[in-house]
């Protein structure tokens, strides 16, 4: 499969399928595609699967597109302003933030992912569930606002702001620090906790998480 990404802010990936190769994507992903692709919906592996899925903030169900009598060209755009990448799970599986799937090649496996901790999974911004890619093939990712990433050597953190996480590599580890001191706290205007991320690995992080925007916005909005 061949595929470029284009378009800012609201970008979209571009997706070139020879005969008979499919790609599965989240539900309503699909913007526009050519005539010859066949779209079937299923739940992608049973009960378990989908009730992983949607745990983890995805469609209970997927659609698979299948390029019928020659190549085939499908495009799915991103639904937030932001960036998507596009990551081969084969050399390393990715923990990504809740609703970042946006489509993948037939052989990337999706499955739910807790928190060890559940100190990380309460305060950690990205929820006590997040998503985790394996497998053979390309995943692409959907992100919020620009993408800064790190390579983190072993032993070597970064300490993020909440909700900024967008994906790290597996061999990743996170845990919650509180913010220290009462002023600290109550004036600094940076919440209770903050996420320490520790290597090895790569950490791919969003400048402008969707609640972060959202309360934003509502500040703004005239209450009656």
């Amino acid at each position: 499969m061949r595929y470029e990404i284009k378009g800012t802010p609201l970008p979209v990936v571009i997706c070139y399928l020879a005969a008979n190769e499919s790609l599965k994507c989240e539900k309503g992903a699909m913007s526009w595609m050519t005539p010859n692709l066949n779209m079937t919906t299923n739940a992608g592996g049973g009960v378990g699967k989908m009730l992983s899925r949607a745990l983890s903030g995805e469609s209970m169900f997927q659609n698979v597109y299948t390029a019928m009598g020659g190549d085939g060209m499908i495009a799915m755009a991103s639904s937030f302003p932001g960036e998507i990448k596009a990551i081969d799970v084969a050399q390393m599986p990715i923990v990504a933030q809740k609703s970042a799937f946006l489509g993948s090649e037939a052989g990337v496996n999706m499955e739910i992912f807790f928190q060890k901790k559940l100190g990380a999974g309460f305060f950690g911004g990205e929820g006590f569930i997040m998503q985790r890619f394996s497998g053979q093939g390309v995943v692409f990712l959907e992100f919020d606002g620009a993408i800064i990433d790190y390579q983190l050597n072993p032993g070597q953190s970064i300490l993020v702001d909440t909700g900024c996480l967008a994906a790290m590599e597996a061999s990743c580890s996170i845990e919650i620090e509180r913010v220290q001191g009462l002023k600290n706290v109550m004036f600094g205007g940076e919440g209770l906790f903050n996420t320490r991320v520790t290597g090895p690995g790569h950490v791919w992080l969003q400048t402008m998480p969707a609640s972060n925007l959202a309360a934003v916005v509502s500040s703004y909005i005239p209450r009656g």
